[in-house]
């Protein structure tokens, strides 16, 4: 029988069909000073979805010194906290009444399951709160006991503040980001994946509606190439964000370095899954093919490496198989789909040649992967897949940003802390028991910015969250730790 899909919401179509679409800029729907454009397509069925102006480099310098200006005289960085949280509020409460339009953009644009980019879309009204409501009550002016001064400390926002997102967690991200950065009187540029911008674009219409200030919110669409690359290499901003592959991490952290810009870097991850074997078998395995497949494993900080007591190995490869055989590949917008597509053909030719480099240098193939068709549908699908043998494969090491996993083997846990943190990333790492005082153990000794104990993908507000090593830098999201970040330090004293 075949499944029911969705149709468009009259706004979503309303969007798409408006014609080029723009960015926006100084509370304006700008479309630069050039004539390039690019196409936004459908992942699920290779459709276009949107054609979107295209910023060159001197409109991304231009967006910036709209957003200083705004910093400069809208008034935003020098609202007091909790007037400042009043407009968040009303931007996160519009975002809200919007949340099923902006989810479904979400979801064509990016390939997600609705339900998963309904949950984006909620998270980043629970960031912009999140957010709102702690800036109001850190105390931003600190006495300092000083012997024979009167001193102080003040924290201030430092200005126009650039981001830099990825496509597989467009609006999520944007939250993560910006939410912060608001919060504490600061302006934004966001720059959007090129694969993914729509949703940015329309949350940023949905921050003017609310009543922000122009030039505090601005959205710059184009090619990383000559926008993101413009944004990064920009003077005039005071702090930096990307979220990326390493590769590019480098090159904007180089870009940042020439101006002394502060940047934060959040980057890939090659994360392990300790499987000791006190677990049930069963739920384990359900939980772990759930995470790998989760978003078509184009997750950062996904459990791709795991590592599995050698007296359960053989019954957890067999609930592992039973559970990816029960993954339905198809349309993200398919009631039945459990497994949407990956976000463009290069994406999933990555994917598919990390298969043939694994496999050509001695992978056992637990659970075949590959290319997946899907009836009436032209898009970028593939199978999950499941690989074991030795962690020194390629396959193993780096990051494939796909649904797929790569087993091996240990005995004592010693064993099982060396083989997961026998990696260049440091992202996040999990361990799984009914020992609490063994996964704390476990936990502690992972050489990772995050450890989770039985769960994988945890992000509870208010737990700091980031990378070491090839997995990031400046530090991360969702704390206060975040919110201090975008403040600049300013001591103050006087001799008595």
């Amino acid at each position: 029988m075949a499944s029911a899909t969705a149709t468009k919401l009259p706004e979503v179509e309303t969007y798409l069909s408006g014609g080029l679409i723009s960015g926006v800029v100084g509370g304006e729907d700008w479309c630069g000073s050039g004539d390039k454009t690019f196409q936004s397509r459908d992942p699920g069925s290779g459709d276009v979805l949107a054609e979107v102006h295209a910023y060159t480099a001197a409109d991304v310098n231009q967006s910036v010194d709209k957003a200083n200006e705004a910093f400069k005289k809208s008034g935003w960085s020098t609202l007091a906290p909790n007037d400042r949280g009043v407009r968040l509020h009303r931007f996160a409460d519009l975002v809200e009444q919007r949340k099923h339009v902006v989810a479904q953009i979400e979801a064509i644009d990016a390939g997600k399951l609705p339900a998963h980019a309904l949950g984006d879309v909620e998270n980043f009204v629970e960031s912009i709160r999140f957010f709102a409501d702690m800036a109001q009550n850190v105390q931003r002016r600190n006495q300092l006991a000083v012997a024979g001064h009167e001193a102080w400390t003040l924290r201030s926002p430092w200005g126009a503040c650039g981001f830099i997102f990825p496509w597989n967690f467009p609006i999520l991200l944007m939250g993560w980001g910006i939410a912060p950065a608001l919060a504490a009187g600061n302006t934004v540029v966001v720059k959007p994946a090129e694969d993914t911008p729509l949703s940015s674009i329309y949350v940023a219409r949905l921050a003017r509606e609310s009543g922000m200030p122009d030039g505090v919110v601005n959205v710059v669409p184009g090619l990383g190439s000559e926008a993101g690359a413009a944004l990064s290499a920009n003077p005039g901003i005071q702090r930096m964000s990307f979220t990326g592959s390493p590769e590019v991490g480098r090159l904007v952290g180089e870009s940042c370095g020439r101006n002394l810009v502060p940047v934060k870097l959040e980057l890939g991850g090659k994360g392990a899954a300790v499987v000791f074997e006190d677990v049930d078998v069963e739920a384990t395995a359900k939980k772990l093919v759930g995470a790998i497949t989760f978003h078509t494993g184009q997750v950062c900080c996904d459990a791709t490496r795991w590592l599995i007591h050698q007296s359960i190995y053989d019954d957890f490869v067999d609930a592992c198989r039973q559970e990816m055989q029960q993954v339905n590949v198809g349309y993200q917008l398919d009631g039945t789909t459990t497994m949407g597509p990956v976000v463009n053909s290069k994406q999933r030719d990555r994917v598919l040649s990390y298969l043939e480099k694994g496999v050509a240098q001695g992978a056992d193939v637990v659970v075949p992967g590959g290319a997946a068709e899907v009836d009436g549908r032209n898009g970028f699908y593939v199978k999950p897949c499941l690989l074991s043998g030795s962690l020194g494969n390629v396959a193993a090491r780096e990051e494939i940003f796909g649904p797929v996993a790569f087993m091996t083997t240990f005995d004592e846990e010693s064993e099982a802390i060396t083989l997961a943190n026998d990696t260049d990333y440091g992202l996040a790492n999990s361990v799984w028991t009914t020992d609490l005082g063994r996964a704390a153990r476990v936990a502690e000794s992972m050489v990772a910015g995050n450890s989770w104990i039985n769960s994988h993908n945890v992000f509870a507000k208010g737990v700091p969250y980031g990378g070491i090593h090839k997995s990031g830098m400046g530090g991360g999201v969702n704390s206060i730790e975040t919110l201090f970040d975008y403040w600049r330090s300013q001591s103050i004293v006087r001799p008595l």
